[in-house]
Formats: structure tokens, sequence, C-alpha cells
């Protein structure tokens, strides 16, 4: 009986078993039906949906180039490298094992230290040593220790299979996403010359919500539509084994700009600039080099003193106005000669005191080529007078016609344009201006007070003077490589065919000769009998809380060289204490140029250096992971130019850089907390500080390259 009863307890829960598998299939059936048939609108809706999102593929920045091809801004691939202190391979750990954990905070200290700058103080150090760092994570409780903490940022391949050496962590097997260690790929914009002509090349930032990234300062800023590139298009399509992103549209890679920068005269330029404002003593300085017939700039320099009291890159000012003083003197007189107003640089006109202004070599008559000479204001500003006088406005006009007032669009992000008043009878607001005031106004504009120029304006101008009188439009930019490798050389553009007749600019250089070479010059230090170099002195005051500061200067110098055949125009614009002048100044760096040029050849001329040839020979770099010998076999290299690979220095001291390139020395040092300079091109020969002396805290380094 209790058999019998038991069995019906059985066949009852079987039962109520039976009737919630029929209810739960009948569920399902509904349930598939629903979806199937009902829903079926809304899931094909929803599917459409899904697999028409369409992703961005971000394109590749192009690069930019000097004239000779060498990168001066790149794309480079680095690895954040981190660990997962959460992985299971640790949390597999029956306890830590603190002798190896010692161990790769010895090997991250030595190869990875937290801080670089090794001249810190010692309890600074350890408070920042991967020794703290790791024992604070490891005695975490395992769900509160991070899951990616970051070993190396911007490492290299080579960085991630060296800790992947390292104690402890040599004992995680497998790789990918199996091994606690791993790396995060990004891609940085480098710029292996650091910060040579830094604000003319420019910098570029990301955008961290649309991960973009766009220039914005100098030619990475104003040709940011070429760099960029364009998207891609990437949307999810429905495979076999599943959906999948498929490369609708492939992104396109942005073009390389191959600038006109020469990376020789550029390094030329910024130290003989970097000379002489430190030896005036200048608040800031300012220079551009530029290739007569072309218009091409070679180099572009600006610095300016650093609260630190050192000097360092500083904000463009070569495309910013300011008033030029004397500098124009010699563009009024190139009016004066295409207007008729005088015939030859022999006319003479009276130099007595005019329009509240005199003359400090005296008032008597002088021709032209002494007003430029002696930098004349009474002189300037009464040959303008002579076409002016009654309309001061048509000044204005006159110069609008030779297209001084049009962008040049040379590349160099922030340019602006002149600013010079048209001496109209009214103001803005209808109120009389006398003809009393517009001629005080006219007299200073023909010197060069109430304009403002930009450097790179003024020398424009100067350039076609030297160029026979054709107007070249100042650039930066030579060509574009696209990603197939096709070069488009962009053609020489000017802004006007002629700005001038060759006549008149044959008259003006005849002129500006006797600035530097005439008995009264006031330029006749920039003198030297390996090369002539002329042009003309300006010195201004500098406008600050809407007044002139009387204490300070600025001294120009705007010229070209050889005089004969003119190949480059120069001007340089220097911000000092008042005291000096353009002549010891901003003309010495044009005078030094031309000198440099001159003793390398570079101005057509038979060199100073040895003219022969040396056989050119592979180089191999100092390397501290390859077998140069070996490699020298490998690639059937009979004869190799070796350089010493550099001596190992303990941690603290100055480590050597001889015979590496130029962006692996930058990283070294700057690894080492030493700020880098460069000097030439190709391998480094030598360096500044020797190898082995301590390292010191805000320590600067040259360092020379050459092929």
């Amino acid at each position: 009986m209790a058999k019998q009863n038991n069995k019906k307890h059985i066949l009852f829960r079987y039962g109520l078993i039976c009737i919630a598998f029929v209810l739960f299939s009948i569920a399902l059936v509904v349930k598939m039906f629903k979806t199937t048939v009902i829903d079926a609108p809304a899931w094909n809706e929803r599917a459409k949906k899904e697999l028409a999102k369409v992703d961005t593929i971000a394109p590749e920045r192009g690069n930019i180039l000097a004239d000779n091809g060498n990168i001066l801004a790149c794309n480079l691939k680095v690895y954040d490298i981190k660990i997962d202190l959460r992985h299971n391979k640790i949390k597999q750990f029956k306890s830590i094992p603190w002798a190896k954990v010692d161990s790769l905070a010895d090997s991250l200290d030595v190869y990875f230290p937290r801080v670089k700058n090794l001249s810190v103080h010692p309890d600074t150090m350890a408070k920042y040593s991967w020794h703290t760092r790791l024992k604070k994570e490891f005695e975490k409780p395992h769900e509160k220790r991070p899951r990616a903490l970051r070993l190396v940022q911007k490492g290299t391949t080579e960085d991630f299979e060296r800790i992947k050496t390292f104690p402890l962590i040599r004992d995680f097997k497998g790789s990918g996403f199996r091994n606690p260690l791993y790396k995060e790929e990004r891609k940085i914009r480098m710029y292996p010359y650091g910060r040579m002509a830094y604000r003319s090349i420019g910098r570029v930032n990301e955008n961290q919500s649309t991960r973009e990234i766009h220039g914005y300062s100098g030619l990475e800023k104003d040709l940011d539509t070429l760099l960029y590139g364009k998207p891609g298009l990437s949307k999810k399509v429905a495979l076999t084994n599943g959906i999948t992103n498929w490369v609708a549209t492939p992104a396109r890679r942005g073009y390389d700009i191959r600038t006109t920068i020469d990376i020789d005269l550029q390094d030329m330029l910024e130290e003989e600039l970097f000379n002489v404002c430190s030896e005036a003593g200048a608040e800031w300085g300012t220079a551009i080099l530029m290739e007569v017939a072309t218009g091409e700039i070679k180099a572009i320099s600006n610095i300016e003193l650093l609260e630190n009291g050192t000097y360092g890159e500083a904000l463009n000012r070569a495309v910013l106005p300011f008033e030029p003083g004397s500098v124009m003197k010699p563009i009024s007189l190139m009016i004066a000669f295409e207007d008729g107003l005088v015939k030859s640089v022999n006319d003479q006109v009276s130099c007595a005191p005019f329009q509240k202004t005199s003359d400090p070599h005296g008032g008597g008559m002088k021709t032209m080529k002494q007003v430029i000479e002696q930098s004349s204001n009474p002189g300037i500003a009464r040959v303008i007078f002579r076409g002016y006088e009654s309309n001061p406005a048509k000044f204005y006009d006159r110069m609008a016609g030779m297209g001084f007032f049009e962008p040049i669009r040379s590349g160099i992000a922030g340019e602006c344009t002149p600013r010079i008043r048209k001496l109209l009878p009214k103001d803005s607001r209808g109120n009389n201006i006398t003809m009393t005031a517009r001629h005080l106004d006219l007299a200073r504009q023909a010197y060069g007070y109430n304009t403002e120029l930009p450097p790179l304006f003024t020398l424009s101008v100067y350039n076609a003077i030297a160029n026979g009188g054709k107007y070249v439009r100042p650039h930066l930019v030579k060509g574009l490589i696209d990603e197939d490798g096709r070069d488009s050389i962009i053609p020489i553009r000017y802004i006007r065919d002629r700005i001038c007749s060759e006549e008149t600019a044959r008259k003006v250089k005849e002129c500006l000769k006797e600035v530097v070479w005439g008995e009264h010059g006031t330029a006749k230090l920039v003198r030297d009998d390996r090369v002539m170099v002329v042009g003309k002195t300006g010195t201004a005051f500098p406008v600050e809380g809407g007044l002139y500061n009387k204490m300070k200067r600025r001294y120009a110098f705007a010229g070209f060289f050889p005089y004969d055949e003119p190949k480059y125009s120069c001007i340089a614009l220097v911000l000092g204490s008042g005291g000096n002048s353009a002549n010891r100044t901003s003309g010495q760096v044009v005078k030094n140029m031309a000198v440099k040029m001159y003793s390398r050849g570079m101005l057509d001329n038979s060199s100073t250096y040895s003219s022969v040839k040396k056989e050119s020979r592979p180089v191999l770099a100092a390397s501290t992971s390859f077998d140069q010998k070996k490699l020298s076999k490998d690639l059937g290299l009979e004869r190799v130019k070796r350089v010493k690979a550099p001596a190992a220095h303990s941690r603290g001291a100055v480590p050597s850089v001889i015979g590496f390139d130029a962006p692996t020395a930058v990283r070294i040092l700057e690894e080492a907390g030493i700020e880098v300079r460069l000097r030439g091109s190709g391998i480094v020969r030598a360096q500044s500080v020797e190898a082995g002396t301590p390292l010191k805290k805000g320590m600067t380094m040259t360092l020379t390259l050459r092929v």
C-alpha cells in the first residue's frame, strides 16, 4: 500500500514536470511566433539600423619636409605598455612573490624611471620609485587593484620586448589577452629637429571627443586641410560567421608638404639671431632669409627672452605689423622714382627741417644717394610731397596699386597685412581733418612712422628691388607629395609681375649700397670684403600702453646679397634697450649670414672649404642592439665608416649620443631631463656637454650633426 502511494507521488511529480515543459514549449513557440511574425518588421528595422551605422576611419596625417626631403614633422607609432593587476594569472598566486616584485621594480627604475630628472632629492626619488608604486598596488585587495597600470608611456616595440624579460613578467606564458602585460597602440606627432623653426612648422592637438588631430599653429594649422587627408568610412555587414566591420571607403592619407626650409640655413639663422640678442640683451628678435629669384623662405627664426633668463622660441613676429622706421625710406624712394618725382640718384633735395623733423646730418641740399645713406627724414618727406602734397590720400592708393595690401599667403599662420591709414579729409565719424594734420601724417608715412608693416611684407619689397622689380610671393610651401609618391611642384607666383621698372630697381639698389659702403652710411659695420651686403637700417620706438616707450628701440635691417647678382634677401628685427643701433644688432645678423654662406660656397662662389668630395660610404649609426660587423657582412658592405658606440655611464650622468641619428639622440637626452638644441643634419658627431658629466636640473646640450 505504501509502495503504491509512493508511486502516485512520483507520477504526480512527473506530471507536474511534463506540464511545466509543455507550458514552456508553448510559451517558446508563442514567443518565436511573436518575434518572427508579429514583431518581425520591428526587428528587421532594428537590424537595418545597426547595419546602416557608419564609422569614420581617421586618415594618416601627412609629413612636413625640408626642401631636401629631411623630415621636420611626421607621425610616429608608439605604445602605452600596461599590466593588468587583476588578471587571473596574478590572482592565482598563493602569496605575493615580493622578491620578484622588488626585482621588477629594480628593472623598471633602471630602464623606465618614473622621475627622469635624476638631480632631484633622494627622498623624492624614493617616493616616486617603482618600488613604492608596486608595493602600494600589490598590497591592495585583488579586486581593487588597477586593471591598467601603465609601466611605459610612448614606448616602442623594443621596450615591450624588453619588459617581457623582466622578473615576474617573464613568468607569464602566452601572449595577447592571455598575458597580463599588454600594449596599446597610438600615434603621436614627432618633430625630429626639436624646436628648430618651431613657430613656423607649428604643432597639432587632438580633439578628445572626435579623436581627430588638427594643427593649431604654423604650417600645421595653415595647411591642415592638405595634411589631414580624407577620412574613410566603414559599415557593419552580416557575414556567415557574424557581423563585422567592412571598409566602404578607405581613408586617404594627407599630403606630405615639401617646404622651402633649408635645415643648414635655418640652423645658421637661429644661431646668429640668438648670438646678437644675447649680446644686446634684447627682449626678442625675428629674422627671415629668402631666395630672391623664387621667393622661397629658406629660414625663419623667432626668439624671445624667457622668465628664466634664457632665450626660447617665440611668437612668430615675422608676420605681425610694426612701425618699420627708416627701412620704409627706400620703398618711398622707389615710388618717387617710378612716379617721376626724381629722375636720377644724383638729383638733389633740401634736407632743411620739414614737417616737425630735422636731419641730424645737416639740412643742406643732398642727392638721393645721400638721403638714403644718411637716412634723412626731411629729405625723403620732401620728395614724396612733390607728388602727393595736394592729395595725401593718393599715397595710400599708390601703394595699394603695387599690391602692397594684398595677403601674401605665405603658408605662415597668423599672417597680417600692412596697416597704413588713408589720409582722407574726413575721419570715420565725418569730422573734418585739416590739411596740416594730413601733411604731417604723410611726412611720417614717407619715413616709416604712422605705418605698420609686417617684416615679411617689408622683405618682399626689398626682394623685388633685388629681383629687378619682379614682385615674387614669399612662400614656405614648395610642393605636395600624395600617398602614391607623386610630387607636385608649386610654380613661382607673383604678387605683381612687376612692382617697379628694372631701371627704378637699379637706382634704388645704388642708393642702398651707400648705406653700407658710403662714407657716412648708417650701417658701415655691415661691410665685409668677402661678400657685398647692401640694405637699410631702421629704428622705431615700441608702443606700450598706447604711448611710445622711448627707453626701448626696435632695430631693423633689411637688405640683400651679393650686390651685383643678389641671390638672397634678409631682414632682422630686434627689440632692445636704447643706446644700441641697428648697425650693431640686426645688421650683424644679416652680415654674418652672408659671410657664413659665402664661406660654405652657397653664393655661387668658390668656398673657403675644400671642394674635393670624399668617397661616400655607407654609415652605420651607433647601436646597442646590433653587431655592426655582422650587419656589414650580411649587407655585403666591404668598406663601412663606423661610429663608436656610446660608452655606458651610471645613472645621474650625461649619456653619450655620439653616432646616433637626431631623433634617437633627442629621445635619450630628453629622457635624462636634458633640453636639446641641434645644429646641422645627419648623425651626431659632437655634443656640447661631455659624457659622464653629472646631470643638473635645466641642463641644455647642443648636438652637432653631420652626414
